[in-house]
């Protein structure tokens, strides 16, 4: 075991890596009356072209997150209703570029950690069990179609990326889930469940020892070779910038979204990128207070970024009566600053909230654990925010809005009222 201690948060990190690739992370807190854990695999709806044993494979969209529902299916019952019987919350999510299984007790945690790392590791596919899933993912996506917000997030990614598969919503659809079998089930569990791609992080009362040797018991003893991932060549350029689309709203709904390039080192990108748009428009800027006082933004607004394998981009979104004209502000700021620089007040200002937000993401166990699985596969630790935070410089966020100001890099998505009689 290495102990690895950050003590100006008063926090450590406790982690091996098992024979078998399996990396472990835990974080103690001895005060908590709850146990979070959670086992996670670098495999998100983004992978769907891959190599397996030297054959190629483009499998359809929507697989990552039908093969999460699947996988709390084992020969002997339903893990999730194991969970139930032992008093504990059980959930699941995949993500563009993660799924992970998850649960919170406050008792008989290891009995549930073994559940855990045993259904995750042991696929159990038939035709009947996946042919009624479909019916269920499908009311799943029936819902997504028919949130306006993910409709926004969904019709962003479409105006940015033409060959990229992060444009393509991450349950896929009712036609593109329709093939899916358990043969193409198991291909994936083989390709990107192997124990070198997984990850399993632990917060609040354990003893380490034993949850190490929970893990070498149950886990493969060996390491399956990991596919390897195709994304296909994405130009510079937005696809379209501009994407409209019809839903029942009151108000139209809005997310801009600034296409950059493919980040070397992802977690230092992430929180760079995330500062610099708060510094464009976050709540302490001055564009925002200006867009707010002329009524074309409210409260709903926001910024944010997002990393992932082959690229990444900002986010500025929200409600407003004119999208356009907020577009055109956001775009007219992100010019001025690449030219003219920032504000050293706004760049420690954004700076201070950035920090806070990362600060409250760990006071609770399950933030710590997704936080942790997400910077690993980022190649770093959940609590290096700190120090990347010191080292983040005003030309760095500079050199992120000059990418952004660009031509061509932007895509408007909108959601607008439905009329009458459509």
């Amino acid at each position: 075991m290495t102990t690895i201690p950050y003590t100006f948060l008063d926090e450590c990190i406790q982690t091996t890596v098992l024979d078998n690739g399996l990396r472990i992370y835990c974080v103690p807190r001895k005060n908590s009356a709850k146990t979070f854990a959670m086992l996670a695999v670098d495999f998100g709806s983004i992978d769907c072209r891959f190599t397996l044993d030297g054959q190629k494979y483009d499998v359809t969209p929507g697989i990552a997150h039908f093969l999460e529902h699947k996988m709390f299916e084992e020969a002997d019952g339903n893990a999730l209703q194991k969970f139930t019987t032992l008093g504990a919350q059980p959930n699941a999510f995949t993500s563009h570029t993660m799924t992970a299984y998850h649960f919170t007790c406050t008792d008989r945690f290891y009995d549930c950690l073994e559940i855990l790392l045993r259904f995750v590791t042991t696929p159990y596919f038939t035709d009947e069990n996946v042919a009624k899933e479909k019916g269920i993912i499908g009311q799943e996506i029936s819902m997504l179609e028919d949130r306006p917000s993910w409709q926004a997030y969904v019709g962003m990614l479409e105006g940015l990326y033409a060959v990229h598969p992060v444009r393509i919503s991450v349950a896929g659809s009712k036609q593109t889930i329709a093939p899916i079998d358990p043969a193409v089930l198991n291909l994936c569990h083989r390709g990107f469940y192997s124990p070198a791609n997984l990850v399993l992080t632990v917060c609040g009362q354990y003893d380490f020892d034993r949850v190490v040797a929970l893990a070498q018991r149950i886990t493969p003893k060996e390491s399956a070779r990991i596919a390897a991932r195709d994304y296909g060549e994405e130009p510079a350029q937005a696809a379209q910038p501009y994407v409209e689309k019809h839903m029942a709203v009151s108000r139209p709904m809005f997310l801009l979204g600034c296409k950059d390039t493919a980040p070397e080192q992802p977690y230092v990108r992430q929180l760079t990128g995330e500062l610099a748009a708060k510094c464009i428009c976050g709540k302490s800027a001055p564009l925002y207070d200006t867009l707010y006082q002329k009524g074309l933004i409210d409260r709903s607004f926001y910024t944010d970024y997002f990393t992932f394998r082959g690229g990444a981009c900002a986010m500025f979104g929200g409600e407003s009566d004119d999208p356009k004209a907020v577009r055109s502000a956001l775009e007219a700021e992100l010019r001025r600053v690449a030219v003219e620089g920032l504000d050293e007040e706004i760049f420690v200002r954004a700076k201070k909230t950035a920090y806070g937000m990362y600060i409250r993401q760990i006071d609770d166990a399950s933030g710590v654990c997704r936080a942790q699985t997400e910077a690993c596969f980022s190649g770093a630790m959940c609590f290096d925010f700190a120090e990347v935070f010191q080292s983040i410089t005003m030309e760095d966020v500079i050199q992120r809005i000059r990418q952004w100001a660009q031509d061509d890099v932007t895509s408007l998505a909108v959601i607008v009222a439905k009329e009458a009689g459509t």
